[in-house]
Formats: structure tokens, sequence, C-alpha cells
């Protein structure tokens, strides 16, 4: 047996549309299909203004632009998290300060935000772990207080909601990707949301540049020219009509995951019953988008032992994040706070493998060298 951690799917329709795209004569950005991948996200999810841009990394580093951070500023956002999520704001000279994981999930502790709040704090950087919300009325009632931006990170969090609503869509700006891990993806892509009207004209500006050049195509002015900082964040029309059949099949791949999710889950569930592992945990707030199947181990010497066990069945089960917080960059800048859950995820979480084409007898093989690694030993 040979099952990968992950296997990009493809729908069939990527290379038409990527071919329909040069042969338009139009392949720079911003052009048919980045509109139409755009009229998607704001009609199916009512996303108030969406930029496809070519990272989550960079639809954060807009982010953090909107943000109109200044050195020494700072940001409030989980240690248990991608680096990019701290790098998009160090870029713009904001200080990182690190919150813990929740005791039974990943996702940022929303009770240790208001404590670690300062005047110079200018931005939270919720992380919706495995797609699942942080509770964001919590986090918003906070940010409203204390008039702070919020800027979800919805990196893995496409078809996944919070009390109704989508996530990427309650703060004042989200960030998606769809890098080809994601449930839909274009190899590297990535998405910002804008919430708030006030961010519109300055996030097309950043997008473009810098220049006022969406204007001038809009007919709005007579001439584009140089009015802000920013960068060539937008992706060209292959990636974005590569993306856009992706978009096209988003109900059939979301349920065949959520198929895929819910066996593991099952299978999984008696050994979580004896103690051996924890299963993901959904709030009563929380959809699922079924990004990710995780387990939690007890210990770091569990993980190493079942990841090796699964290799030599010829399956690949890989760890995430290693705290932030305890990376060899920012330790010495660290404030000294334990974060007992995030280290705790760092050491024990596994995730495991979890795509499209997985077989239900792929699912059951895995899930049978679990069970192994617990009643053999």
């Amino acid at each position: 047996m040979d099952i990968p951690f992950n296997k990009p799917y493809l729908t069939g329709k990527e290379t038409d549309y990527i071919k329909l795209a040069v042969e338009s004569g139009k392949i720079s950005g911003n052009g048919m299909y980045t509109k139409k991948c755009h009229s998607f996200f704001h009609s199916r999810f009512g996303l108030k203004k969406c930029l496809l841009t070519t990272s989550c990394t960079d639809a954060l580093e807009m982010a953090a632009i909107l943000c109109n951070l200044k050195q020494g500023d700072e940001v409030i956002l989980p240690a248990f998290t991608f680096v990019s999520t701290a790098n998009a704001f160090i870029l713009r000279g904001a200080k990182p300060v690190f919150v813990d994981s929740r005791a039974d999930h990943p996702g940022i502790d929303e009770s240790k935000i208001e404590e670690l709040i300062t005047s110079r704090t200018k931005a939270i950087i919720p992380v919706h772990y495995a797609g699942v919300a942080c509770d964001m009325d919590i986090i918003m009632d906070i940010a409203n207080r204390f008039q702070i931006i919020v800027v979800e990170d919805a990196a893995q969090a496409v078809d996944s909601g919070y009390k109704g609503g989508p996530l990427g869509g309650i703060g004042q700006l989200g960030c998606f990707s769809f890098h080809e891990t994601k449930n839909i993806q274009c190899g590297e892509g990535g998405m910002l949301s804008v919430n708030d009207e006030a961010f519109f004209k300055r996030a097309e500006i950043i997008w473009e540049k810098g220049t006022n050049r969406t204007d001038f195509f809009r007919g709005e002015v007579n001439k584009y020219e140089w009015v802000d900082i920013g960068s060539s964040f937008l992706p060209s029309e292959i990636i974005a009509g590569f993306l856009f059949a992706q978009i096209e099949n988003l109900d059939l791949i979301q349920v065949r995951r959520k198929q895929v999710w819910k066996q593991y889950y099952d299978r999984l569930k008696p050994l979580e019953e004896k103690g051996y592992l924890r299963l993901p945990f959904i709030p009563d707030y929380a959809s699922n988008n079924a990004h990710m199947l995780y387990i939690v181990l007890n210990n770091l010497s569990d993980r190493e032992e079942i990841i090796s066990h699964l290799k030599k069945a010829g399956v690949m089960a890989v760890f995430h994040y290693l705290s932030l917080h305890t990376s060899s960059y920012y330790k010495l800048k660290h404030d000294g706070r334990i974060l007992k859950n995030s280290d705790h995820y760092s050491d024990c979480l596994l995730r495991l493998p979890m795509y499209y084409e997985i077989t239900n007898s792929q699912v059951d093989f895995i899930c049978d060298r679990i069970n192994d690694f617990f009643t053999l030993r």
C-alpha cells in the first residue's frame, strides 16, 4: 500500500480554462477568470469584496498593509499557526504577541486575548485551524471595545462557517489559501476578502502595485499613477482559470471530503473512548468543511512511533506546526509565557491522509494500522 499524505484533485477542466485564457490574449491578472472567481465568492458566501492573490501569504501581507502598522505596534495571534500569519505583520514592523491554543482545539484560546491587549495593539489575527471557527462573537466584542482590526486567517476555512455566516467574512479582513493541500486549489493561490467598505479603495490600490490602475480600467480616472505602497499581488489568468475549474466543483469535492472525514472519525472513535487519542472537536457554533482529519496523541513518543508504524505500512502521516514562540527565530524575543496547549499540539498532533481521491478501503487500511499500533504493542 502506498498512500500519500495529499494528492491534488483535478476536475478535468483546468487545462481547458487555461487554454481559453491563453487564447483570449489576456493572460495577466484581473481578467475574465479572476472576475468569475470574485463573482463566485461574492454570490455564494456573501463576501463583500474579493481580491485573488498569488498565495494566502500575499493576502496576509495585503491585510497587514491595510492595518497601517507602525514600528512597535502589536498584533495578537495564536502561536500554533503557520509562519506566514506572523511574518506578514513582522514585515510591517509589528511585534507578534502569541496566544495559547484552546485545550479542546488547536485554535486560539479566546479567553486569553483581552489580557494581552495594550495601547499598542492594532490587530487580532484569529486562525480557523482545520477550518473550524474560532468563537468570533468573543473576538469581535473585544475588538470593537478596544477599536482593534480583526484579520481572519481563513487559509483552511473555505466553505466553513460560524453560526451560519462564512469564515473570512466576519472580521474587517479575511485571508484564504488555495494551496494544493486545500479543499480547492490552484497549486499556489489565495484571496483577500475585504469586509469593511472603509478598506475597499485602498485594498484595490495595494493589489495593483500601489497604483489606481483598477479605477482607470473602470473609467473612473483618465490615467493611472502611483498613489500608495503596494505590490504585484494579483495572480495571472492561468492561475485564475485553474482555480475556477475547482470552484465549479466545490460541492462535489466537499461531499466526498466530508464522507472521508466521517469514515475516519467513526472508525477511530473507539480508540478515543479508550483514551489512546483525541479526535477533532467541532463546537456547536462551527461547521466542518472537512479540510483536515487529525488525531492528538498522548505524548511525543506515541506520535513518533505511530508515524514510523504507518510509514512502514506505506502510509504518509505528518505532524503540523511547531509553536512559533519556540522557533529559533523568535524564542529569544518571546516574553517568556508558557503556552502549554500550543506546545502539546506541536508535540502530539498528527495529520492523516486526506484528499478527494482517497478510497474507503484506503481509509479503512489506515484505521486498521492505527488500531494495530495500540492493540498489538
